[in-house]
């Protein structure tokens, strides 16, 4: 069976090499609230709302790059990652991707739906936030348990 929408295999590690030290900055800068002045810049934006209550449709705006940029290189790695082809990809293991891909949106959804429930005001838009990348984590998390456990199975075996 050909898959056309996979990335090709070495793809994986350089998502690899680009995720983890993303979502280590990442999570630093998030928890000691860190960002470097020399990332502040004038940058475009759409539906800017300033704390004086100024309001457009088009403009710029004074921002600080860093969550954008980490946003986008966790975002892209996370694809390369989740996306690209196993080493020996067959039918199983196009299985074992389905069914992954199914488990981490039922699995992100159901956890939406609870804080749905029970978050709200400025932390719901935290949740909404990591929302954004939890699905794509979910997926690899239990893609790669699932290709560890059939290796695990396959060694076993032998």
């Amino acid at each position: 069976m050909k898959l056309n929408y996979l990335f090709p295999n070495k793809y994986k590690k350089i998502g690899w090499l680009i995720l983890i030290p993303s979502a280590i900055i990442g999570m630093i800068t998030l928890v000691l609230d860190l960002e470097p002045n020399y990332l502040d810049f004038n940058v475009p934006a759409i539906f800017i709302n300033d704390a004086f209550g100024d309001k457009g449709v088009v403009g710029n705006v004074k921002n600080n790059v860093l969550n954008e940029i980490l946003g986008v290189l966790i975002l892209l790695s996370s694809l390369l990652v989740a996306f690209s082809k196993e080493k020996l990809e067959d039918e199983y293991i196009s299985k074992i991707r389905l069914e992954s891909l199914v488990w981490a949106v039922y699995f992100n959804y159901a956890i939406l739906l609870i804080l749905f429930l029970f978050v709200f005001e400025l932390s719901f838009l935290w949740v909404m936030i990591f929302n954004m990348f939890t699905i794509l984590l979910f997926f690899i998390i239990r893609f790669n348990w699932q290709i560890s456990k059939l290796k695990r199975s396959i060694s076993y075996e032998e």
